[in-house]
């Protein structure tokens, strides 16, 4: 197999918050919204650009009512004990499009060794301490402990979302304390709403680096960065500290306009990848979120000498990018 560490995107076209993990079977599994916004999707393929061609299973659709009716949105496929996970968020069906910000969080789990094959088992909601819009959901281990973190309204905070953290007893139920450590305050996370949300975790050099992203998702879409040292208690907002400054964002130069809501993974041999969505045009016409051209991008991390990650800027498309 031809190793390169250069990608030409976009990786896969019309996916938008994209997540891919790599198995310890050599397999990269991908899920992420589909413009329909009606299923959740799995793939997998041995390189990151296989995906592009990969068969596509459709793991779960979306009811015609209820609470798991609209706007299936941001799968994350996951593997925690033995087990497969997928987190997504989904809201209600309703004569308006009220149920737009309606979304609450599910998981679903496949016992099967190939995620895409065996049975897709409904879990049920992942509970927090308000009935409030919620999503985005992701799971990270730490010396022994599974964390949750999410997005969601408070309702006693102006704005759309801030990012929780919770420990979990196990993939579907959080226990203990639930910690804010993100609200929207600069300038760059309110443009159009004030939003933390999409955060996807990456360790290295004694720290945990957890992206997000900010703003509405149009071309003011940009990621932020929380820091937090391996030692600190993660349960404490104060452990984790904000980049004043976006770390990736929209560049008119090279035509990548919204980039985020990112995920990572590792290069065929070894490197660090972010993978993450942007659109390759400025002007949308209607609501952004119903535009279908967020597509799915890669691009490999460069890391600082005082060992932050360097995100740099999104490419072009139809260029291999170091």
């Amino acid at each position: 197999m031809n190793i390169n560490r250069e990608y030409i995107n976009p990786l896969v076209e019309q996916r938008a918050d994209p997540w891919v993990y790599k198995h310890s079977d050599g397999y990269y599994y991908f899920t992420a919204s589909v413009p329909e916004y009606d299923r959740i999707e799995v793939r997998r393929a041995v390189t990151l650009e296989g995906l592009k061609e990969a068969e596509t299973v459709v793991a779960w659709r979306k009811y015609e009512s209820g609470p798991l009716s609209a706007n299936i949105w941001a799968p994350e496929i996951h593997y925690i004990d033995g087990k497969w996970y997928i987190y997504f968020a989904a809201a209600r069906t309703t004569e308006t499009k009220e149920g737009l910000f309606d979304h609450r969080m599910f998981v679903l789990e496949n016992a099967s060794p190939n995620p895409l094959e065996g049975v897709w088992e409904e879990k049920g909601q992942i509970l927090t301490q308000w009935e409030s819009f919620a999503l985005d959901a992701t799971t990270f281990e730490h010396r022994g402990v599974l964390y949750y973190v999410w997005a969601q309204k408070d309702p006693n905070i102006e704005g759309n979302s801030n990012l929780y953290i919770s420990e979990m007893s196990n993939p579907w139920t959080l226990i203990g304390k639930q910690v804010m450590i993100s609200t929207p305050e600069y300038d760059w996370e309110i443009i159009g709403f004030k939003v933390n949300e999409g955060a996807a975790i990456l360790k290295r050099n004694g720290r945990i680096f957890m992206s997000f992203s900010a703003s509405a998702t149009d071309h003011n879409y940009c990621m932020g960065l929380l820091t937090a040292n391996e030692d600190a208690d993660l349960l404490d907002s104060r452990s984790w500290v904000k980049s004043p400054q976006p770390v990736f964002q929209t560049n008119e130069e090279t035509g990548q306009y919204g980039p985020g809501h990112n995920s990572f993974t590792v290069s065929e041999d070894g490197l660090d990848v972010m993978i993450y969505h942007a659109r390759n045009y400025k002007e949308i016409t209607g609501d952004p979120l119903y535009d279908p051209n967020r597509h799915t991008r890669a691009q490999v991390i460069e890391w600082n000498e005082d060992g932050t990650p360097n995100f740099g800027i999104p490419v072009k498309d139809g260029v291999r990018a170091l």
